[in-house]
């Protein structure tokens, strides 16, 4: 106890780097994604613009990269993290690698909420002479918002996950921080804190994004 009251200040810190990681991945796979689930949807044989090579070659990228180890997959990414971040280590290098993993996860889980509308609700739109992208925006996505909720909340509850193995490349955060001074140095006290403040995030965020779910989908 001695030693984590010792280490409250970088406790602290290591908290703040957690959250900062996952709202900077959050905010870019959320909109990488949400196009990339877009793109799947609309493609797809007989989607709103149907379109097979582009719908195949969307599918190839997403079916490559998903079922890469995020282990693996921060450091392969590394040297395209240096040209965009401008570094391969710290916490913006980290999140930004979060972020582009997220990014394709995210988007097989808006394509398959957007397939589950109903086939009745757009051919009813269609009928109505609605364009594609109108339909897109004011039926498909209004109709697939409150899953896709659950869906996005599923994926920060992984980002927290992910941001523990950032501190591969000195991504820093509290996966870190229970790995260097809890872990390593024999401190189960110092380890334990950092892990229970994680499932704190972990449960307010799971919490908040099921209550906001069901509100939507009561309207």
């Amino acid at each position: 106890m001695d030693r984590l009251i010792e280490l409250l200040p970088d406790f602290w810190q290591a908290a703040l780097e957690t959250l900062y990681m996952t709202t900077f991945a959050l905010a870019m796979a959320g909109v990488i994604g949400t196009v990339i689930g877009i793109g799947l949807y609309v493609t797809r044989p007989g989607g709103l613009m149907a379109n097979r090579p582009l719908s195949i070659l969307i599918s190839f990228l997403v079916n490559f990269i998903r079922p890469i180890p995020f282990v693996i997959f921060i450091a392969v990414l590394q040297p395209f993290t240096r040209i965009v971040i401008g570094t391969g280590i710290g916490i913006n290098a980290g999140a930004f690698a979060i972020g582009v993993a997220a990014s394709f996860a995210i988007g097989r889980i808006v394509e398959q909420h957007l397939v589950s509308v109903s086939p009745g609700v757009i051919e009813a739109a269609r009928s109505m002479g609605a364009g594609p992208w109108r339909i897109l925006l004011t039926v498909a996505m209004p109709e697939a918002l409150g899953p896709l909720i659950l869906g996005y909340t599923f994926i920060v509850v992984a980002l927290i996950d992910m941001t523990a193995m950032a501190g591969l490349v000195g991504g820093g955060g509290l996966g870190a921080f229970a790995q260097v001074y809890g872990f390593r140095q024999f401190e189960p006290v110092v380890m334990w804190a950092a892990i229970i403040l994680i499932v704190v995030f972990v449960h307010l965020v799971q919490t908040f994004g099921t209550w906001l779910a069901r509100r939507i989908m009561r309207r």
